[in-house]
């Protein structure tokens, strides 16, 4: 059992609180802090830290993921960008330790549609892919400097609005 969460927001913190703002730790081990619903959902902005070592920081409604957000695995992968439903959806960065980057389109958790994939040392053939991308595959080589400007800009809000609001 952890002792009483660090408040570093001044905000009232209530133990398993499910309306407003408030703290719970799950049976499992996973601890919430953010706001509530009236139903007792996770709703607005919160922090999420999994058993398994993943950070979610971001908005959430009725008790999923959903609009901006930054995911962060234990294995060094992390997401930062929009959210639906629980999933990547919309425009994000995705990037892994190795230099492994995706800036672009996600549609259902997965990398679908218009972005540019980039590999630091060149692997899997090339060190940068750039078009439309079908279920993380290059589909169709071209240009996309458009899809490529909002998702940085949407990783950077994301970025910027989970730490200022946390």
């Amino acid at each position: 059992m952890l002792a009483a969460p660090r408040n570093p927001f001044g905000l009232e913190i209530v133990p398993n609180r499910f309306l407003g703002y408030g703290y719970h730790e799950y049976p499992d081990g996973s601890i919430y802090l953010g706001e509530w619903s009236s139903t007792g959902l996770k709703h607005g902005t919160g922090h999420l830290l999994l058993s398994n070592g993943v950070h979610y920081d971001g908005e959430f409604k009725e008790g999923l993921f959903s609009g901006l957000g930054s995911l962060r695995f234990p294995d060094g992968n992390k997401y930062e960008g929009e959210f639906l439903h629980g999933w990547f959806h919309g425009s994000g960065v995705f990037s892994r330790p190795d230099g492994m980057m995706f800036e672009g389109e996600f549609r259902g958790g997965r990398i679908w549609g218009h972005g540019l994939m980039t590999f630091v040392d060149g692997t899997n053939g090339f060190p940068r892919n750039e078009g439309f991308f079908q279920d993380c595959r290059l589909a169709r080589p071209k240009r996309c400097p458009k899809a490529i400007q909002k998702a940085i800009k949407v990783a950077s809000l994301a970025r910027a609005y989970t730490y200022q609001k946390m």
